[in-house]
């Protein structure tokens, strides 16, 4: 029997462009399981990265809703919201979003220190996650002074620190030379796996879908019926 963590039903989202409206999302239904690795592929403009912001509660539809562990994100107030995302949800994001002026260990505490959990139990989960990613002897460095590869890194353990049920990843390896690339999304799914963590992925890298447990394909805003295409 299935489990779901997540379910779309007719998402649209449009974003005004000057004085024409550019429809992103036009129906999109979706449904991941608990545990689940899914790729969303697809061509730029696909509306891959607009659905990931919809199912992680980043943005909000236009029409249709998205239910989390049943609860409809719909509903939930515009203070509720990031709460949620707080609790339930790690995001890994192409372009890092680190806090260039807090160091790697600070970068990655920040969400559990949002979520006012201890001080000392969140340093030392902290401290934990980086010699994990392979970052012990880096975290007292700002973003600045760390690689696009170990700031990458960094956004891992960061995404993990407050144990979410959920990850959402948009292009992880897209910024990365090929080996620093892989060397990511083996740490990802080692992660994931160890964790039970349910996991979607917006991709274009053949590698990341060829491992994903499912792959689903977009075009123009939305889901493609039958087998996945890149």
């Amino acid at each position: 029997m299935s489990n779901p963590c997540l379910q779309a039903s007719g998402l649209r989202k449009s974003y005004a462009m000057g004085r024409r409206t550019l429809e992103v999302l036009r129906g999109v239904d979706l449904t991941v399981n608990h545990g689940e690795f899914l790729a969303l592929r697809g061509a730029s403009g696909a509306g891959k990265s607009t659905l990931l912001h919809l199912l992680g509660g980043l943005d909000r539809p236009d029409a249709g809703e998205v239910r989390f562990e049943g609860t409809l994100l719909n509903r939930l107030s515009a203070s509720a919201l990031p709460e949620f995302r707080n609790r339930h949800v790690g995001f890994v994001f192409q372009s890092y979003h680190l806090l260039p002026e807090l160091d790697a260990l600070e970068n990655v505490a920040l969400p559990a220190r949002m979520a006012r959990k201890p001080f000392g139990p969140t340093l030392e989960r902290s401290r934990e996650l980086l010699h994990r990613v392979g970052l012990g002897e880096r975290m007292e460095h700002l973003p600045a002074e760390l690689s696009g590869g170990e700031q990458q890194r960094v956004c891992l353990a960061r995404c993990l620190v407050n144990e979410p049920t959920l990850i959402l990843a948009d292009e992880p390896t897209g910024n990365l030379d090929s080996r620093t690339g892989t060397e990511i999304l083996e740490l990802l799914l080692q992660l994931r796996q160890e964790h039970g963590t349910t996991l979607v992925i917006a991709t274009h890298d053949a590698r990341v879908a060829e491992r994903a447990g499912r792959v689903v394909s977009m075009a123009d805003g939305r889901i493609l019926e039958g087998p996945a295409v890149a």
